[in-house]
């Protein structure tokens, strides 16, 4: 006759195995930039959740869902690299699921994971490099305003919006975006290897396709969703447990901020938008 202590652990053991395996999941969304405001990806705010979310020793996965429009190259790189040497470290497996979006340095993030999985209407890709900006040379004219720069090497006024457009400003800053956009092509190559079925000339042009057609050129793995697929994979009794930042003075609602406060609040608002808007979101 077994004890009263050995039917209390065969029981526990049965609860734990009937709930079983939890898969950590990383959300990362919003615009990719270095400054550290709510709503922007980069490697302060993200390193923290990747590492909890590894350090989960009983996970067979780490999940990513990525819905990002792009944004910093550096910082796109950072969270990418993070994400590897964290796999890499703790011999777990990458999921990478993308959302509405995972474009341009969404992309170069979500390449990080083994494998990807997007919903059939999301958007991928955007393998290039994009720098904007204004000309008011005729506004000040109109306003009779003269421009007056002083600067010591000739090159530091490098496409003032004040100032006539310079062959050799634009020259140099072509120069520079090829430089980084020979480095997303690298890393999506050395990431997907033999898994992109599309020539250069039809992948890195800056384009974006739907997950649909991301399947057709390599960029995308699978067709699904995080909950369906890793049911699949890992049995019906699979929980997930998000890793969300921890709450702090920074995660408080501000109260008296100032007007500078609030118009870098708007300003960043129409930043993001503009991020969304070029992939009609």
């Amino acid at each position: 006759m077994a004890s009263k202590s050995t039917g209390f652990g065969n029981t526990i053991r049965r609860i734990f195995k009937r709930e079983g395996p939890v898969v950590p999941v990383v959300r990362l969304h919003g615009v990719i930039a270095a400054e550290q405001r709510p709503g922007r990806l980069n490697l302060a705010t993200v390193a923290p959740l990747l590492k909890r979310a590894f350090a989960m020793k009983s996970a067979p996965a780490v999940a990513i869902i990525v819905n990002s429009p792009g944004g910093s190259p550096v910082q796109s790189r950072l969270i990418s690299k993070r994400i590897r040497d964290l796999a890499n470290e703790h011999n777990k497996p990458v999921l990478v699921f993308v959302e509405d979006a995972a474009a341009s340095g969404g992309y170069f993030i979500a390449v990080a994971g083994d494998e990807i999985i997007a919903d059939p209407s999301s958007i991928v890709g955007s393998i290039g490099v994009i720098m904007a900006t204004f000309g008011f040379v005729d506004a000040i004219a109109k306003l009779g305003v003269e421009r007056r720069v002083h600067t010591a090497g000739r090159n530091k006024s490098t496409l003032d919006p004040f100032l006539p457009e310079k062959a050799e400003d634009v020259e140099r800053i072509k120069g520079f975006e090829l430089d980084i956009h020979q480095v997303f092509i690298d890393h999506v190559k050395q990431r997907r290897g033999d898994r992109l079925k599309a020539p250069d000339d039809e992948l890195f042009t800056g384009e974006w396709w739907t997950g649909v057609r991301g399947i057709k050129l390599g960029l995308v793995d699978h067709l699904g969703d995080l909950h369906e697929t890793l049911r699949t994979r890992f049995g019906k009794t699979v929980r997930t447990r998000v890793i969300e930042p921890k709450r702090g003075l920074l995660n408080l609602p501000r109260f008296g901020f100032s007007a500078r406060e609030a118009i870098a609040d708007v300003n960043s608002a129409v930043e993001d938008r503009a991020y969304w808007a070029r992939l009609g979101l």
